[in-house]
């Protein structure tokens, strides 16, 4: 049963959904309050992120202070420190008066540091010393100044793999992450999807002063099977469109279709489960199809092998058709002034005999071309991983022993 506390906070803030995952999130939010740790919230865009720092601050000791959100994404490269930490007079070119700075201006309250992904690595290392000191500098000055902040900070980007390029710093990473809050992607939410739609309907016919649309039972199907690659954004967006557009205020399902955006194949499709992995660059999505068809061509060529171990009288020796004797054909008198042809013996089919040499010729081209290739996505990934054999062998879905193999039958080992 879910907790009184969480179902008041439900309603405070306007959070629709009874998902385990998202009431896990509520209850994170509320016990990690009144402490001053600090809080990393993940999460795909527009799932509603943006409500659990003003949880945080509202059930805090900082409640009274102020509450300040930034989005980091939208800000100049050039100026977000001075947006951030403030600057001095004359610091840069428009300059022209002093700026005291959000963590000036927050202190003794919250920032919320919207899509923290996007900072400057420059404006990382600022960040960080405001987390571990509490102490930041101005732009232009020498003097260092202190501030009281809770610092909640979000993002929908992995922010390892942003460590891993070089985007993100490590240190601030763990600084952040603290306390971290996921809030799962609306397509995780089945049961909350109707909830969601029937909420958004009411406010807007609320607010157009028109009848509530309502939707047949095949549309609610859609609604709820739907990706929802937006989240809760995207479905109330749809929701206020159908609402202004659609006279008719009972939905079906070809009227829903018409808001529903086709979700596109991109390729090259991959249907196996590599772990989740990505590619970096088409090259490689292109190295790994043609090492899947490789094990694929060799799989096939045991099948035949093992068929024509099976039935060697099917491959050997093929049906010979029955000609007649010339004698049976041609009158006795007459045998000796036609030439006596053999054709009781059938002509050797010296085109089938190049078909079958022709493909086994194709087969060992093909194979020699695949060695090529399975040699070098093994180089790629073994210098990938910097020689670290056991993670490029999961890398390539292959065993270690395999690997091992495979680097020293094509002379790797170096």
């Amino acid at each position: 049963m879910v907790k009184a506390e969480i179902q008041q906070v439900k309603l405070r803030f306007g959070i629709i959904g009874n998902n385990e995952a998202l009431n896990r999130a509520i209850d994170i939010a509320i016990q990690v309050a009144p402490t001053d740790l600090s809080v990393l919230i993940t999460g795909e865009s527009g799932v509603g992120k943006e409500s659990f720092p003003q949880i945080i601050h509202q059930y805090s000791r900082r409640k009274h202070g102020q509450y300040i959100a930034v989005n980091c994404g939208a800000i100049p490269e050039g100026t977000i420190d001075s947006e951030l930490f403030g600057h001095e007079k004359g610091a840069f070119t428009g300059a022209i008066g002093e700026r005291k700075g959000y963590f000036g201006e927050a202190d003794g309250g919250t920032i919320f540091l919207d899509e923290v992904g996007e900072l400057p690595l420059s404006t990382q290392a600022r960040l960080l010393r405001v987390l571990e000191t509490g102490e930041f500098i101005k732009v232009g000055s020498s003097r260092v100044q202190k501030t009281d902040v809770r610092i909640v900070a979000a993002t929908n980007v992995n922010l390892m793999q942003a460590i891993h390029d070089g985007k993100f710093r490590e240190d601030l990473y763990y600084r952040l992450n603290t306390v971290p809050i996921f809030v799962p992607p609306l397509r995780e939410r089945h049961n909350d999807i109707l909830l969601l739609f029937r909420k958004f309907a009411s406010d807007f016919a609320e607010k157009y002063r028109m009848p509530v649309i309502q939707l047949t039972e095949d549309a609610k199907n859609a609604l709820v099977n739907y990706p929802w690659p937006g989240n809760v954004r995207q479905l109330k967006n749809i929701t206020e469109q159908i609402s202004i557009i659609e006279t008719n205020r009972e939905i079906t399902l070809p009227m829903l279709e018409n808001y529903l955006p086709v979700q596109q194949q991109f390729l090259p499709a991959y249907a196996g489960d590599r772990n989740n992995k990505t590619f970096e660059s088409e090259r490689e999505i292109l190295y790994q199809v043609l090492f899947d068809m490789r094990h694929d061509i060799t799989e096939l060529k045991k099948l035949v092998h093992n068929i024509m171990a099976e039935n060697p009288q099917t491959i050997s020796s093929p049906a010979v058709p029955y000609y007649p004797k010339t004698t049976d054909l041609v009158p006795a008198n007459t045998e000796s002034s036609i030439p006596k042809i053999n054709i009781a013996t059938p002509v050797q089919n010296s085109k089938e005999e190049e078909d079958i040499q022709d493909t086994e010729e194709y087969v060992e081209e093909e194979n020699l071309s695949l060695d090529d290739l399975e040699k070098e996505m093994i180089r790629k990934a073994l210098e990938k991983h910097n020689g670290k054999r056991k993670n490029a062998a999961k890398d390539l879905n292959i065993s270690e022993r395999t690997l091992y193999r495979k680097i020293k039958e094509y002379g790797l080992q170096d």
